[in-house]
């Protein structure tokens, strides 16, 4: 599975795999461990949060030893994006999906754009 990034329609950027390493979080267990106590992600990897329908979702960095960029997603589309700290970061956004990506994967990625899981 792949994290694929679209740029807000109208560009003439082209679509580009932001991971390719990526894990979903379904479970509760799952979601609340998040990204805590591993020491590091590869740099192509994502860890996606997706739940049933929009609503405020928050995010920390504790027991999280390194910064990931965070990316909150309505229908795909990116309403938030926030570097986050290592250990004190912490941020929300109104959501259906949520991406943590190691800090700097989401540096192109802009309010307004998509993007998509794919087989």
């Amino acid at each position: 599975m792949r994290l694929v990034h679209r740029p807000e329609s109208g560009s003439d950027r082209f679509e580009t795999v932001l991971a390719s390493d990526v894990d979903v979080a379904r479970s509760t267990l799952e979601r609340a461990r998040g990204l805590m106590f591993r020491r590091s992600v590869p740099d192509d990897y994502a860890l996606v949060f997706p739940f049933d329908e929009p609503d405020t979702r928050w995010l920390h960095m504790l027991f999280v030893p390194f910064g990931i960029d965070a990316v909150w997603l309505v229908d795909g589309e990116v309403r938030a994006k926030k570097r986050l700290a290592t250990f004190v970061g912490l941020g929300r956004g109104r959501a259906d999906t949520v991406v943590e990506l190691p800090a700097g994967a989401a540096g192109s990625v802009a309010v307004g754009d998509e993007l998509r899981l794919v087989e």
